[in-house]
């Protein structure tokens, strides 16, 4: 982030912090990234939010799509790549209310969907946030 920014960031910058968030993850967790899609996103569709049962699109942040590493199978076939959504707007309204940085903020929800990508346990995803700044 620039100083004296007076906007709001684009989804290039958001796909940027991501990319830098996953960069500083530890490499083990990197490189079984490599098939995952990134996606920024202003809000979850609503479809997403009725099934998750939550009523306000600002209440979500992140989501992951996809089976966690551990059944994935060459057998199946036809499926969507696994996916680590980011929703935009979300992310900006937390950043306003809370002060933490949108680098922080990114990072956590990328640690934490990464964390179901590999079917991690929250004290782990605790453990790897740590590791990733």
């Amino acid at each position: 982030m620039s100083e004296g920014q007076t906007y709001a960031p684009d989804a290039a910058t958001f796909e940027r912090l991501a990319d830098e968030s996953v960069q500083r993850l530890p490499e083990p967790f990197r490189r079984h990234l490599a098939g995952v899609v990134f996606r920024i996103e202003e809000f979850a569709e609503e479809d997403v939010l009725r099934e998750l049962g939550i009523d306000n699109a600002f209440d979500l942040t992140g989501l992951y799509t996809g089976r966690p590493i551990g059944e994935q199978s060459s057998m199946l076939s036809g499926e969507l790549p696994a996916m680590i959504h980011l929703y935009r707007r979300p992310l900006l309204n937390e950043w306003a209310e809370t002060g933490v940085s949108l680098e922080a903020l990114v990072t956590h929800v990328i640690v934490h969907e990464v964390g179901h990508h590999f079917g991690l346990s929250d004290a782990d995803m605790h453990a790897i946030e740590d590791a990733a700044g």
